[in-house]
């Protein structure tokens, strides 16, 4: 008898698998970057957020261009030159961004207050 398999809740749930992909540390960032300078070449990406390693940075972008929301072009010259840009469902995503953005610049003084209470609660 062979077992059901069901899928996980990270696959059936929007929320949790959209935040799994942008919630970390560059996603959003990458994307605010784009949009910002519409189509960016790699090194280009790299010099606007140079604490980034470049392992890192191809992955992200490698996760964004999978989920649809960056579109990667190759030129067919020597040396090989890539160019990123937003997708339309990629720019769909900056004004959610910029919303939050604008949320933490509001809030970040009483979150980091908040922090420092909780912490010299917790000592």
């Amino acid at each position: 008898m062979q077992q059901e398999t069901h899928p996980s809740i990270l696959e059936t749930c929007p929320i949790r698998n959209v935040i799994a992909r942008l919630g970390n540390k560059w996603s959003l960032l990458v994307i605010h970057i784009l949009a910002e300078h519409g189509v960016m070449r790699y090194g280009q990406l790299g010099r606007e957020i140079p604490d980034i390693s470049s392992r890192v940075l191809s992955g992200t972008l490698r996760t964004l261009e999978a989920d649809g929301l960056v579109a990667r072009k190759v030129y067919p010259v020597v040396p090989p030159r890539v160019e990123y840009r937003l997708t339309e469902t990629g720019r769909s995503l900056v004004p959610l961004i910029d919303s939050l953005t604008a949320w933490a610049q509001n809030h970040m003084q009483t979150i980091l207050s908040h922090r420092r209470e909780f912490e010299r609660r917790s000592k």
